[in-house]
């Protein structure tokens, strides 16, 4: 025994030694600890090589099974120690790892933004709504720009009609649902914020407890009767809304925010279009750069939200035509007769 108990020392040190990870010296002593039980069961009584091995094989059997045990319970301790420990990469609230401040570096010395607005950033929670044209920019720029906790809603698949203009997407996730596709993305821009991707189709009764985990709403949807439904829950919740709206060259985008003054979403359009008078991208073309100007509106529009940064476009609707270069900004008021936030609701 003491022969077996030297060469096994032998094979630690050795292992040691060439700085052999801990697993694979182990890994040797149970292999010498077989070779020797396979000698016992193998040998008869009385062979030299069973007495100078300790002589039974039951004895090297009790000797691995309590090794094992001690082993067992080690590794397991091990394991409840690290669930315990607190984790090292996760940054105080509001805190900044040096590796964020170096990204963020361009929001900080702007005066309108500041520390100060960086940390309103890293601190607020914003949900989109859609990840299709007008999501794919608004998503990537507010990861970008360092939003703490972003989400994001669609119920889609990613197609190769997509990929004209919604950016987001690669060739290579076509038939994968747009959240998680989305979510490849935005991982690999920023990894320090927290996403929260939603496959489903939004319903007015689910909205009302989304809706209640953040700041601020952004609608990029293509579906006047989701547009009037977000309206209606965001108002009755108090969030902002940033809604966005695009058709071949033309687009535009604005805040809704009744609680701070604001007009809402029905009382700029308080009749939906008639069925065929607006019709889709899919039925009237879109340009492609179209949804990128208007998406990165949006985003800014939610970073100046948040930070309190320059004026929003609450109480004022931005109209972009493409196709001639033309942008305007026009007022729009809050309605007393409006159903969803007038003064008679």
């Amino acid at each position: 025994m003491i022969l077996v108990l030297a060469m096994a020392g032998a094979l630690w040190g050795i292992g040691a030694l060439m700085k052999a990870p801990v697993r694979l010296r182990l890994g040797m002593i149970v292999t010498l600890w077989l070779g020797v039980v396979g000698l016992h069961l193998l040998l008869p009584d009385g062979h030299p090589l069973r007495a100078a091995t300790g002589g039974e094989a039951r004895v090297w059997l009790a000797f691995g099974v309590v090794a094992g045990i001690v082993l067992g319970y080690q590794s397991l301790v091990a394991r409840l120690r690290a669930k315990a420990a607190p984790v090292e990469a996760a940054a105080p609230s509001g805190a900044f790892r040096p590796a964020e401040l170096d990204r963020y570096a361009r929001h900080i010395i702007l005066r309108e933004i500041g520390g100060p607005g960086q940390r309103k950033l890293k601190d607020s929670k914003v949900l989109v709504i859609g990840a299709g044209g007008l999501g794919s920019p608004a998503l990537m720029y507010l990861a970008g720009a360092g939003v703490g906790i972003l989400g994001f809603v669609d119920d889609d698949m990613v197609d190769g009609s997509n990929l004209q203009r919604q950016i987001i997407h690669a060739d290579a996730r076509i038939g994968m649902p747009k959240v998680f596709s989305a979510e490849i993305a935005l991982r690999a821009i920023n990894p320090f914020i927290e996403l929260r991707p939603y496959k489903r189709r939004l319903e007015e009764e689910t909205a009302r407890a989304l809706f209640a985990e953040y700041d601020l709403i952004l609608d990029g949807t293509d579906n006047f009767d989701t547009r009037y439904m977000v309206n209606r829950v965001a108002v009755e919740l108090g969030k902002p809304l940033i809604s966005g709206a695009i058709t071949q060259w033309e687009g535009q985008v604005s805040l809704f925010h009744p609680a701070q003054g604001g007009p809402c979403y029905e009382c700029v359009f308080p009749t939906r279009p008639a069925p065929g008078m607006v019709p889709s991208c899919a039925e009237a073309g879109v340009a492609a750069p179209l949804p990128g100007v208007i998406g990165s509106i949006m985003a800014m529009e939610a970073v100046k939200e948040i930070t309190g940064a320059g004026e929003t476009l609450k109480g004022r609707l931005m109209i972009h035509d493409a196709l001639f270069a033309e942008t305007r900004v026009i007022s729009v008021r809050r309605r007393a007769d409006c159903p969803v936030c007038g003064a008679s609701t």
